[in-house]
């Protein structure tokens, strides 16, 4: 198929364009900036994607532009959006107004023209940490002012897609880790193991969703090649259990591979803004029969290797 996709910088977004790219299908990947802008790890995963043969990078687009739009004129037969705003997204103080805005831009204008040229279905990224998303502690509200932002923007290009007629897939996102990730808590246990430290874990009693981001991008490629005639929400899950439980598992998985300390000091929790318990619905491996558990640690642990020069 030919796909048009934004956000592809981000961590999963990298992992669903190298997945697609991988299965044949033909991508225009668009981003916001301009190639010298992207440093880092983003930098490193841009300079991968740009590698891809199936892939044409565009820069300096933003969703919902004329620019944006007249790409559109090329016959493509998904659009995926992917990007999102998330200047600050861990901040309360999150602008949730900007943040539609920018996700959302002349989204109505964008829903005809895409029906207008062909395009059979728009996939959208949400996630588990919006409103009414997964299943867990009651209410079902969104976990902070990202995820209310992310529950907005759905809502609108629910509205719109209903009023055009043209089928919508939501992929919802649980917490993905995976090689080329941002230093969140897999590479904090890592790279404190790797000095010899053991690290701590505040909040083990929270009951959440983690996910190998090569299995949730296989998940991805399916909900984009599974066809649908009307509004669909796919939301897979993998590891699912209280934060203790994964770090024990995640300690035996990568400390085993990587030969380093493992050892995780779980600290009493007494912090809970957020929900205790918030998961994805479908067990990921039930929609991808081909994935290998081994391989997805071994690819992780080989990863860490390289970024820690472990031998």
């Amino acid at each position: 198929m030919k796909i048009l996709m934004t956000g592809a910088s981000s961590f999963t977004g990298y992992w669903f364009a190298k997945t697609l790219a991988a299965r044949g299908h033909q991508l225009t990947l668009t981003f916001t900036k301009s190639r010298t802008e992207y440093t880092g790890l983003r930098g490193q995963r841009v300079t991968e994607l740009v590698k891809l043969p199936a892939a044409t990078c565009l820069w300096n687009y933003s969703f919902g532009t004329d620019q944006f739009l007249s790409l559109l004129d090329q016959k493509f037969d998904v659009v995926c959006h992917h990007g999102a705003f998330v200047e600050d997204y861990k901040s309360f103080s999150f602008d949730v107004g900007r943040a539609v805005a920018e996700n959302t831009n002349h989204c109505q204008e964008f829903m005809p023209r895409a029906k207008q040229t062909g395009v059979k279905k728009i996939v959208l990224t949400g996630s588990v940490f919006e409103a009414n998303e997964g299943k867990g502690s009651d209410p079902l509200v969104a976990f902070s002012p990202y995820g209310l932002s992310k529950s907005f923007t759905w809502e609108t290009f629910r509205y719109w897609a209903w009023k055009q007629d043209i089928p919508l897939t939501k992929f919802v996102i649980p917490n993905p880790f995976g090689p080329y990730e941002e230093p969140r808590f897999c590479n904090y246990l890592v790279q404190n193991w790797a000095k010899g430290i053991i690290p701590s874990v505040k909040t083990p009693d929270y009951i959440r969703d983690n996910i190998h981001v090569d299995l949730l991008a296989e998940c991805y490629a399916g909900a984009i090649e599974n066809r649908n005639d009307q509004i669909t929400v796919v939301a897979p899950s993998g590891y699912t259990g209280s934060q203790k439980e994964f770090t024990l598992n995640f300690a035996k998985e990568i400390g085993t591979r990587l030969n380093i300390m493992n050892e995780v000091k779980f600290d009493v929790q007494e912090n809970f803004d957020e929900p205790l318990a918030r998961i994805n619905t479908s067990p990921a491996v039930d929609m991808c029969s081909n994935w290998k558990e081994e391989k997805a640690w071994d690819q992780l642990a080989d990863y860490y290797k390289q970024m820690l020069s472990l031998k």
